[in-house]
């Protein structure tokens, strides 16, 4: 009763490909690589010290003064 056999795996596995679908699945196995790719290359350039600190992609200011509701935000690409 502690273990499963590989019928109920399948079986599992069949009701979870109905629930989410071949598409979402894979979308999330691409994502889930993604990160752990991107993790290790993080990882690697810890240990090796060559990590660069990058600079912010975006500027949030806001004006207390001026209107309550608005942000101003300055956008610079990545070079």
């Amino acid at each position: 009763m502690g273990t499963f056999s590989i019928w109920h795996w399948l079986v599992v596995l069949l009701i979870v490909v109905m629930v989410f679908g071949t598409k979402k699945l894979k979308n999330l196995g691409s994502d889930l690589g993604g990160a752990v790719k991107g993790f290790k290359d993080g990882m690697k350039d810890a240990q090796t010290g060559d990590a660069t600190p990058e600079a912010p992609a975006a500027k949030v200011t806001q004006d207390t003064k001026s209107d309550q509701g608005a942000i101003d935000v300055e956008a610079k690409q990545k070079s």
